[in-house]
């Protein structure tokens, strides 16, 4: 019988229909214990993850009757495609499954550090009562700059657009728009960087683009604009970024994504309760709902492909 190894958390319903077909074993924290992973990894035709996995060269050896990788999110930068591709395993990511929820996600970032509620909660917890000497604004006419225009990032632009912003549009591995996006303006990174009220990063993380967003960047970012990375980490070089903040190059950010996931004490010590900012723990793409979505999915392929 064909088994499947599932390292992550997964909808249990999704998970249901995978026992129906296959002979499945689920640890979602089988992630975290590299000797035990290494040490079954041969038995199983199937693997299932999110991005906690590192499925990396010595892994991938060790599994060598691997035929199938399922990503439970989008990002493949934790699995080694170039050796999956040599050795003819299919690897399949969950493409558009959580757009929905990161489109959100960005928006309401936006909309809350547009209004600066982050300072205004701190300082109205504190006891003091900040209407009139902090200064907020609406979003509606505000410029966003979307870098990288994948599915993401369309839904993202889809969303903008419907509460009222002019988008501009930046990927590199984009010549031009198709007519569905003609509401957005494809650009480059300058104008990007000169116009933008608030700028959005959907890139993959790759040689290219780590440290994408950098302090040559911040200096060109005419109308201190607020960033928000719900890509992965290192394509914003998180120093530059609070250094721009403190020298009042943005007037805000959103960080989703960080360079070390969980988070190290070096950053902690450098963010304080007064800064216009919102820190979460990579959940942007995950919600109940996008959960299922996800999860679904990618248990529909693994059946498809073993059939």
């Amino acid at each position: 019988m064909i088994k499947i190894l599932i390292t992550e958390f997964i909808n249990q319903n999704s998970l249901n229909n995978l026992n129906n077909k296959f002979e499945v074993k689920y640890n979602e924290k089988l992630w975290e214990n590299i000797d035990e992973l290494n040490h079954i990894i041969v038995d199983y035709d199937g693997l299932i993850v999110r991005n906690k996995t590192q499925v990396n060269l010595n892994l991938l050896k060790k599994g060598s009757n691997l035929k199938f990788i399922g990503r439970l999110g989008v990002g493949l930068d934790n699995i080694d495609t170039k050796y999956c591709k040599l050795k003819n395993i299919h690897v399949q990511p969950a493409s558009g499954m959580n757009a929905d929820s990161v489109a959100e996600y960005v928006v309401s970032s936006s909309m809350s550090l547009i209004k600066k509620i982050p300072v205004f909660h701190n300082g109205t917890t504190k006891g003091e009562w900040p209407r009139t000497t902090i200064k907020s604004a609406e979003i509606k006419k505000k410029c966003l700059g979307i870098i990288g225009f994948g599915t993401i990032g369309k839904k993202v632009a889809e969303y903008a657009l419907k509460n009222g912003l002019k988008v501009l549009a930046y990927d590199p591995y984009l010549s031009v728009l198709n007519d569905k996006e003609i509401n957005t303006k494809f650009s480059n990174l300058n104008e990007i960087y000169e116009q933008s009220d608030i700028i959005s990063l959907h890139l993959p993380l790759t040689e290219e683009t780590k440290n994408l967003i950098n302090k040559l960047s911040f200096s060109q970012m005419k109308k201190k604009p607020i960033i928000i990375n719900t890509s992965r980490g290192s394509i914003v070089n998180e120093i530059d970024l609070i250094n721009a903040y403190n020298k009042n190059l943005i007037s805000g950010f959103a960080l989703d994504v960080f360079e070390t996931e969980p988070i190290k004490s070096e950053l902690y010590k450098k963010i304080n309760p007064e800064m216009n900012c919102i820190l979460t723990p990579h959940i942007s793409g995950v919600t109940t709902e996008s959960n299922i979505r996800v999860s679904d999915f990618i248990v529909k392929k693994t059946i498809e492909y073993f059939n």
